[in-house]
């Protein structure tokens, strides 16, 4: 029989600098920290940062070497998040764009609207929104 997932639990980016990255997710989301290990403790964190997306989601940030993210390896093609709506990514740009995050325009993708960009490590992020 197979196994019937109902949803992701987590994901886990690895990053090359942890502070870096979690001012960057800290500004651009602004979840709240679920468990901040960057002290090593619970050890589980590997000394990185997890944030709380709503109460059955994390994402969590896990420090790392010097390697940069490539979506054309093996592993992530890029992490997509979802909005309420295509408001929600319009107010987004606006966002991104006071900080001065480089960013796509919104597009149609006939499924949703999407929202990409990058995060520090140049891994792939995309907010996407129900049509």
């Amino acid at each position: 029989m197979p196994i019937t997932p109902t949803g992701f639990a987590h994901v886990r980016l690895t990053v090359t600098d942890i502070e870096r990255s979690k001012q960057f997710y800290d500004q651009v989301l602004g979840l709240p920290v679920a468990v901040d290990g960057r002290d090593g403790d619970p050890a589980w964190t590997f000394g990185g940062v997890v944030y709380q997306i709503d109460e059955q989601t994390l994402l969590g940030l896990r420090p790392v070497g010097g390697d940069r993210f490539d979506e054309d390896r093996t592993g992530l093609d890029h992490l997509s998040l979802w909005v309420e709506s295509k408001e929600a990514l319009d107010d987004a740009v606006r966002h991104l764009d006071a900080l001065g995050i480089p960013h796509e325009d919104v597009k149609d993708i006939d499924l949703m609207w999407i929202l990409e960009f990058r995060d520090p490590d140049g891994v792939a992020l995309e907010l996407s929104a129900p049509k």
